[in-house]
């Protein structure tokens, strides 16, 4: 977000006699106005680079070792966060944040904790951080009340797999009001006609499905990646960040060119699970997202 000073300085510029209308307003404020997401991806575009999205579960096993993972991501310099709430019954997630979410789960993590630590945490300047949510979990208090909710906990915005189609736009206007950035999945099986439904009511970025099936670490990316990406960047200028299934350097390098940012999630949750207290379990992932975000600073995005 540019400096009030700035501002008043584009008005005098773009309306040197003083007259601006409601609308004319309206509309310059939409132009000069970024989100935190939208600014991250922009910062690491200037740089020539993709950026590097690591998911995490809440709460796994305790919201005291989240914390602690959370900061260690921030001393990483990845450029945004996923932070995923637990949810019994997980829409497309893989054994291993099955898991991860069971512990969770087991451990008595609730929603209203996590948003708890989100304002615990509100000034030690994390990266932006989107909540990876179930409707079924914001149908439960409203799609009003969870928005302001998680914008005031420090969320800056919201990744819903599951967001039914006819929802899509009135989700992307509450979520507007309240600052986030709603984003959606864009998978392989996903038709045309849906694709341009998502594509109309997301911000920030798309999220885009590798591989039709549940998150997981796997070997090498499909082939018919490139050509999906490809598909959808002559649909959008919205980044467009890969994720289901990366988990090395190699796979990254694999996407220069054709994705803006790469999203890790079950190689992330597995270091996170192998430490013994909080501060171990921080140092693996902080040591693994450092190796990650080496191999993103390398690898240039498609919107050059």
């Amino acid at each position: 977000m540019i400096r009030l000073a700035q501002f008043c300085d584009l008005v005098r510029l773009s309306y040197p006699v003083n007259v601006i209308t409601p609308g004319e307003f309206s509309n310059l404020l939409e132009t000069i106005w970024m989100s935190r997401i939208s600014a991250a991806f922009e910062q690491a575009r200037c740089a020539g680079r993709m950026t590097f999205m690591p998911f995490i579960t809440a709460g796994d096993p305790d919201l005291k070792t989240t914390g602690h993972v959370l900061l260690s991501l921030r001393d990483a310099q990845v450029d945004l966060i996923e932070l995923g709430f637990p949810y019994s019954d997980p829409i497309a997630d893989g054994p291993v944040i099955q898991a991860s979410y069971t512990r969770a789960l087991n451990n008595g993590v609730s929603v209203h904790g996590i948003f708890d630590l989100m304002k615990s945490l509100q000034t030690e300047k994390l990266p932006p951080v989107l909540a990876m949510v179930s409707f079924a979990i914001i149908f439960r208090y409203g799609v009003e009340p969870f928005a302001a909710m998680a914008a005031s906990s420090g969320f800056s915005g919201l990744i819903v797999p599951d967001l039914p189609a006819d929802e899509g736009q009135e989700m992307a206007a509450i979520s507007r009001k309240h600052g986030l950035d709603l984003v959606q999945l864009i998978a392989p099986t996903t038709t045309a006609a849906r694709t341009e439904q998502i594509l109309a009511a997301s911000s920030g970025f798309v999220y885009c499905i590798s591989v039709a099936g549940t998150t997981g670490v796997r070997r090498e990316l499909p082939a018919e990646l490139t050509a999906q990406l490809t598909q959808l960047r002559k649909q959008t200028q919205l980044p467009l960040a890969v994720g289901f299934g990366i988990s090395s350097p190699d796979q990254v390098q694999a996407l220069a060119g054709v994705a803006d940012g790469v999203i890790v999630g079950s190689a992330v949750v597995r270091k996170a699970a192998e430490g013994s207290t909080p501060e171990e379990s921080a140092e693996n992932v902080r040591e693994f997202a450092k190796q990650m975000a080496s191999a993103v600073a390398k690898t240039r995005p498609s919107l050059a």
